[in-house]
């Protein structure tokens, strides 16, 4: 149940993403299911081995580079789901950004 309501609150979070932030844009709601689908294959296999990667970076700004890797994340999920356009790294930042915000508030109401 809880993945689902992740899934989900994923999907409406692209969706909100391209209607509130200039820059990025969604073809339909398959396409936002899509890009939940295919952002969080991402998350799962690409994301631990580019935080190891990053780590001297990461520790030393505190942590903050993570959000330019969640950025450059959900900029690859652009080039690779048709129909999601993400036209450069303020939009991709500012959507990875709201993404993991609507994520994490959908976690804490799951748990």
């Amino acid at each position: 149940m809880g993945l689902l309501v992740r899934f989900l609150a994923s999907a409406v979070a692209v969706v909100a993403a391209a209607k509130w932030i200039p820059g990025i844009e969604v073809a339909s709601w398959g396409t936002a299911f899509m890009a939940a689908l295919v952002l969080g294959l991402i998350n799962l296999i690409v994301r631990p081995l580019v935080m190891l990667l990053t780590l001297p970076i990461n520790l030393l700004t505190l942590g903050l580079f993570s959000l330019v890797i969640n950025a450059i994340l959900f900029w690859l999920t652009g080039v690779l789901v048709d129909g999601l356009e993400v036209s450069g790294f303020v939009p991709a930042f500012l959507g990875a950004l709201l993404v993991a915000v609507v994520t994490w508030v959908a976690d804490k109401f799951v748990d």
